[in-house]
């Protein structure tokens, strides 16, 4: 039986963030409302949401409502991070899947299942292992984009960027087969809830950097690449859960019928 965990949707003020020219030789430190930390290479408001870019160029960003962002600090440019992915000795295996949405060869990216094909595997993994199944399409689209042949420079492979080391473990034989890529991955991010305490942010930070760095900041390890992991796959954890929410509402309405309350999983957001 798995255990029920809450996150906060993104929810903050942010006055002055339009009027923060952006920096070419500095980096961003952007505060969210929740407390959660992140950093960009700049920012700029683009309709009525801001824009958080994660690199020099326009095409790498995350979007946020500018009530969603507490401050915004210029910083320099952080150190570089120790990148154990890949050229890792035996225990980076137990580190877990690496990130591999910004790090996939191009010639795997035409290798995605339909969008039905995908959400029926995971809906079964999410049944199995107590888990949202939006919790698991955003890790999903975070890691590979939904391309089930994706494998990044490091070695991960698959949907939900299996280390070969990992995968071994999971008893995943062939982590370009979406059912067993996704059931060694969900199997991995249930053990880094139980580990963490239903934590989703430090199980997430887990699942991209290793617990070995977990444990060794307590906390979110002070990386560029898995503090951005994180905040963008809660951000579109979150996304999805009221989409999907509201959605519920408006076919409940147009019944005529209540709205039943979600039964507990490990990932529901709440108000």
């Amino acid at each position: 039986m798995g255990h029920s965990f809450t996150i906060r949707p993104f929810c903050a003020i942010f006055a002055a963030l339009a009027a923060l020219a952006p920096s070419a030789q500095a980096a961003e430190r952007v505060t969210l409302r929740n407390g959660f930390e992140m950093r960009c290479d700049h920012h700029a408001p683009v309709e009525s949401r801001v824009r958080l870019y994660l690199s020099a160029g326009e095409d790498n960003y995350i979007e946020f409502r500018p009530e969603e962002i507490a401050t915004v600090e210029m910083v320099p440019d952080p150190p570089a991070e120790p990148k154990s992915a890949g050229t890792a000795p035996a225990t980076q295996a137990a580190a877990g899947p690496k990130a591999g949405s910004n790090s996939i060869s191009q010639a795997s990216r035409d290798a995605t299942l339909s969008p039905a094909d995908l959400h029926e595997i995971l809906a079964r993994a999410g049944h199995d292992h107590n888990l949202d199944v939006d919790l698991l399409a955003s890790l999903v689209k975070a890691e590979s984009g939904g391309n089930a042949r994706a494998e990044s420079r490091a070695g991960a492979r698959g949907l939900m960027q299996l280390m070969p080391g990992t995968a071994k473990t999971l008893g995943v034989e062939d982590s370009f087969k979406p059912d067993q890529n996704v059931r060694g991955g969900s199997t991995y991010l249930d053990a880094l809830l139980t580990r963490y305490h239903d934590n989703l942010a430090l199980a997430l930070a887990a699942y991209n950097a290793g617990p070995e760095a977990v444990d060794k900041y307590h906390g979110i390890p002070p990386y560029h690449e898995t503090r951005t992991y994180v905040a963008w796959v809660i951000h579109e954890f979150n996304r999805r859960v009221l989409a999907r929410e509201a959605e519920t509402r408006k076919a409940a309405r147009a019944l005529g019928l209540q709205v039943a309350q979600d039964a507990p999983t490990k990932g529901k957001a709440i108000r």
